[in-house]
């Protein structure tokens, strides 16, 4: 099985392939088109900040082959974020496969409210494979100072300030909010569902 991580300017792709080498996976990284269509997994993270990443991706027409992909697709953090259709952060116009979701900035409702978010939180109304094994309630790790909303595509359900998606599915393109990479023993259990789709 061939796994590709697609490299752009946004940075904890090594973290993900860490923990990929700690499930006895060795992934690529690459932003080489062909290697990415031949690929039977594709994941595409992201640490970093949307309107620069829509840049980068664009003037390598990354974009365009993001879009096209036929096989499971797994985004995380920035990631997810950009295959949504619209990002508050530098006003983005985004890959648009979630078509009905756009990326808010978290609003503080109580002064204990920080934002970002950063540490460790519970994920509820788990509805798809990418979370098999996974119990209600277990807990990941996030950071991030915007949100999906809840859609149509919500797979997962998370609460801080308000609820929101934590993780979303369209066919073959799949979402996480959170970092499975830095979930420890529950981020695996996920990314081994992921590599099982």
């Amino acid at each position: 099985m061939s796994i590709v991580i697609i490299k752009y300017n946004a940075g904890n792709i090594q973290s993900v392939l860490f923990a990929l080498e700690r499930l006895g996976i060795n992934a690529i990284v690459t932003e080489d088109a062909a290697k990415i269509v031949s690929a039977d997994k594709i994941i595409f993270p992201g640490v970093g900040e949307a309107s620069t990443a829509m840049q980068y991706l664009k003037e390598r027409k990354l974009n365009e082959l993001i879009i096209s992909l036929k096989q499971p697709v797994l985004g995380i953090c920035l990631g997810m974020q950009l295959l949504c259709n619209y990002s508050e952060e530098g006003n983005t116009k985004c890959l648009g496969i979630f078509e009905s979701v756009s990326v808010k900035r978290f609003t503080p409702v109580k002064s204990s409210d920080k934002v970002p978010q950063v540490g460790w939180n519970t994920v509820t109304n788990l509805k798809s494979p990418l979370f098999n094994y996974v119990s209600e309630n277990s807990y990941c790790y996030f950071v991030h100072g915007y949100y999906a909303e809840e859609s149509e595509y919500t797979i997962a359900t998370t609460n801080y300030t308000k609820p929101y998606s934590a993780a979303l599915q369209k066919n073959n393109f799949f979402g996480v909010q959170f970092h499975p990479e830095k979930s420890a023993k529950t981020g695996d259990v996920i990314l081994k569902n992921f590599l099982s789709l």
